[in-house]
């Protein structure tokens, strides 16, 4: 296997529905065990899951480490695109990853727009959807930004910049693609993927017309071996694309869903005491703004760790120490997960939220003794 990138590592992971073996190169400053890890997904589509460290997602992540990540995939993205340039992340799990990458992006000076996929209409006319077939959740929803010049740059993008924690085929993103070239974008020049783990071994650039650039912290290989008797995997009814029975603040259309060109953080908090073990949640899809608090905060001295709610049914073992589930917040009648969470490690845990407080499930709020709930 040609090496593109650094050192080369060999990782397998027994899990109870087969043996997962990896050959991959790592970019300098990362590795394996540094990114991910394996567990076992409550998913007969696809029974494995690759649990990222670096994101906040399934593991509660030190701010200063997920802006890195961030940093460093986005300083593989080749410099002087044409524009507009599109930036698009999949949700849940990359819409933050995705807003990482914009702000690198928007720093040096390209001229690029945040518009991630979402599970939540949120009104107004939708410039496209499509369909991740093996996800526990399969539609995803673009919104067509309400401002008009947002709208127009869209409609005008030369780069599209894909974002996703992992590619394991290619198949997401070329749905993507698909579905926003079908909705107007006729003028693309340039296709970027940006993924902290490729596995997919170029396979977009076989079948777009544009040049495509697929860049990563680390790429590889893997081979999924079937256990003999394998367990009978119950996924959760999760798989909703609607607007609950719950009303969404002004936050919900400020981070990206929408269209942005720029995110502000617009959440704050009493400056913390030194050395204060702190953990910010986000929930859901809402997590950019919830980053950058906890970014703030561990500037400020605090010991921070930044997780987030998901609706990811995922079973205990391997890296998921522990798990706990609740009634979601935006009244859709489907569990929510939060994972690798103890709340005894924590001095005060600050849970940021995009719904009324009321919405929250009671069981979920007296988890923690420390709760400080923020509605924006």
């Amino acid at each position: 296997m040609h090496n593109p990138y650094g050192h080369e590592e060999h990782f397998q992971a027994q899990l109870p529905s087969g043996t997962m073996s990896l050959d991959l190169f790592c970019r300098p400053g990362w590795s394996a065990d540094t990114l991910f890890s394996m567990a076992q997904r409550r998913n007969p589509r696809r029974a494995f899951l690759f649990v990222s460290k670096v994101l906040g997602r399934h593991i509660p992540c030190p701010p200063s480490l997920m802006r890195k990540a961030f940093s460093d995939l986005a300083d593989r993205i080749p410099a002087g695109l044409p524009g507009p340039v599109l930036v698009t992340g999949m949700a849940e799990t990359a819409v933050g990853l995705a807003a990482g990458v914009h702000a690198v992006l928007r720093a040096r000076g390209e001229e690029a727009i945040l518009l991630t996929t979402t599970r939540h209409p949120l009104g107004g006319e939708l410039l496209c959807r499509f369909e991740e077939e093996h996800s526990h959740a399969t539609a995803h929803l673009v919104h067509q930004p309400a401002d008009p010049q947002l709208r127009d740059s869209v409609r005008h993008a030369r780069t599209l910049v894909m974002v996703d924690d992992e590619a394991t085929t290619g198949k997401t993103f070329l749905n993507l693609y698909q579905a926003l070239r079908e909705a107007g974008l006729d003028q693309l020049e340039q296709i970027v993927t940006a993924t902290l783990t490729d596995w997919s071994a170029g396979a977009l650039a076989e079948k777009v017309a544009q040049p495509v650039t697929a860049v990563s912290l680390a790429a590889g290989q893997w081979r999924w071996t079937v256990a003999e008797q394998p367990p009978l995997l119950d996924m959760p009814q999760v798989n909703i694309t609607a607007r609950g029975s719950q009303p969404l603040n002004h936050l919900a259309a400020s981070w990206g869903r929408m269209g942005v060109r720029e995110v502000t953080r617009l959440l704050h908090t009493p400056a913390p005491r030194p050395g204060e073990r702190i953990l910010v949640l986000g929930s859901g899809e809402y997590v950019w703004q919830p980053f950058m608090l906890a970014e703030w905060l561990e500037s400020q001295g605090a010991r921070v760790r930044f997780g987030s709610t998901t609706r990811s049914p995922v079973a205990l073992g391997l890296a998921m120490r522990s798990a706990f589930s609740f009634q979601d917040n935006y009244g859709l009648g489907v569990p929510m997960y939060l994972y690798n969470v103890d709340p005894a490690d924590y001095d005060r845990v600050i849970l940021c939220s995009e719904t009324p407080a009321s919405a929250w499930d009671p069981a979920f709020l007296a988890h923690f003794p420390q709760l400080e709930l923020h509605e924006g």
